[in-house]
């Protein structure tokens, strides 16, 4: 196999004081700090240090269990905005949900943004998962997951025709004619489609990226062709080699259908690393966070993720037979089978399948060396499992520095990440075209049942 010629992309994923559920309870965790910028802007600065292509805010619009997990989190765009003042280089991307927002209102906020940091803007798009945020927003329930996504594709598609809306060369800036824009070259969208309408034009012109990068989270069916359509960078959650080269491939093969050009999509899984200078320290700073979990908590978690109550049975015994939880999941119905497939490859118990799920979420968890952990990532980069990682500090903010001070290194001296940015915008680090007027195509008008 020819080695590529291309280089690994680096997202850097904060969540909370830590990735790993117990992470904040560990004594090295920023846990007092998760409502102080300060926080934020270290982390930030560590991973602009280290040439990350971007941080990475998720966002949920809940708290839940707040008795026994860190929960509740800043507004991820305000806060990302800020953050843009005191950076220079990282891009900035943040999870909005399109299940409780408006379009207009998301088109502004991320072309702010793309001004505000100067091309370095990124939005996740997630149709939002459970019950609870129905709720807070007033509505009985959560939308099922199909007609979530087709609500999705009218979000994505009135927002990107609002990026549109200004030319990029609209604004004219005539002080002696008196002239500030060309009204020909600023138009309405009148989109209306069954879920979403918005007049247009945006109030804010064409963003400096043409388009924010447009990062997309799901990998069941559903979520492969949306991004497919859409997406410039998919973040997954793979645990084996093989699995994660056969999702690469599949999602790789839907681009020439939508009409797009290979390496137009970045496939960035997420990791979760565990360092120590020796694998039996890597392993007993694993079995620290691992024994800061209640069993409780685990079996609580796992009995969520599969919709069924586990509580009747022995923690330390095998998952009983129970509907197929992947056909009752509303929510994320591509981890609920990772989930799944993980119990039946791997035999673990209740107790241990609900301590993974809160060790990593589904995500790949490496428990070892810096030099081990970028052998994997060089071996998922070079077999094209994946274009680079999503890295998920299982205790914030020192795993990132660790991560950022110890493996780099490795992966700039065998030539596989950039030793200092090259470009300015998020679209420069990850190799991506600017996105022109109509980037991504429109769906037929007939299909969606717009105007427009």
């Amino acid at each position: 196999m020819s080695k590529r010629t291309d280089q690994l992309h680096l997202g850097a994923f904060i969540y909370y004081a830590g990735h790993h559920h117990a992470g904040w309870r560990h004594p090295e965790s920023g846990v007092e700090g998760m409502y102080d910028f300060d926080l934020y802007r270290s982390i930030a600065e560590t991973a602009e240090r280290g040439k990350f292509d971007m941080i990475f805010f998720a966002d949920l619009l809940y708290v839940q269990h707040v008795d026994m997990a860190a929960s509740g989190m800043l507004d991820p765009i305000t806060l990302l905005s800020a953050l843009a003042a005191v950076t220079k280089r990282i891009g900035l991307t943040a999870t909005v949900s399109t299940t409780y927002n408006h379009p207009y209102n998301v088109a502004r906020k991320f072309a702010s943004l793309d001004y505000i940091s100067k091309g370095r803007a990124g939005w996740n798009i997630v149709t939002s998962q459970l019950d609870i945020e129905a709720h807070n927003y007033g509505l009985p329930k959560h939308p099922d997951h199909a007609l979530r996504y087709e609500m999705a594709e009218e979000f994505v598609e009135a927002v990107t025709r609002l990026w549109d809306s200004w030319e990029d060369d609209a604004l004219v800036l005539d002080r002696e004619a008196g002239i500030y824009a060309d009204p020909g070259k600023v138009k309405a969208v009148d989109y209306r489609g069954k879920w979403f309408s918005s007049k247009g034009p945006l109030n804010v012109p064409r963003p400096p990226q043409g388009n924010p990068v447009l990062i997309q989270a799901g990998s069941s069916p559903q979520g492969q062709e949306f991004a497919s359509r859409y997406g410039e960078v998919i973040f997954t959650a793979q645990q084996s080699l093989e699995a994660a080269k056969t999702f690469y491939a599949a999602v790789n093969g839907r681009l020439s259908g939508a009409g797009r050009k290979p390496g137009s999509l970045k496939i960035m899984p997420g990791i979760s690393p565990i360092l120590g200078s020796t694998v039996e320290e890597a392993r007993r700073k694993e079995r620290e966070l691992t024994d800061l979990i209640p069993a409780e908590l685990a079996v609580m978690a796992l009995s969520g993720m599969v919709s069924h109550d586990l509580s009747a049975y022995p923690p330390d015994g095998p998952l009983p037979d129970i509907p197929d939880p992947v056909e009752k999941s509303n929510g994320m119905k591509s981890r609920v089978q990772l989930i799944m497939d993980t119990a039946r490859t791997e035999g673990l118990s209740i107790r241990e399948l609900g301590q993974r799920i809160l060790g990593a979420r589904g995500h790949l968890q490496y428990v070892g060396t810096p030099e081990g952990l970028a052998d994997l990532m060089e071996q998922w980069f070079q077999e094209k499992a994946c274009d680079g990682f999503n890295v998920m500090g299982p205790v914030l903010p020192g795993d990132l520095e660790t991560f950022t001070d110890e493996v780099v290194p490795i992966l700039q001296r065998r030539g596989l990440f950039r030793t200092e940015y090259s470009g300015t915008t998020l679209r420069d680090h990850l190799g991506l075209e600017r996105a022109e007027a109509g980037h991504f195509g429109r769906r037929d008008a007939a299909k969606a049942g717009v105007n427009g």
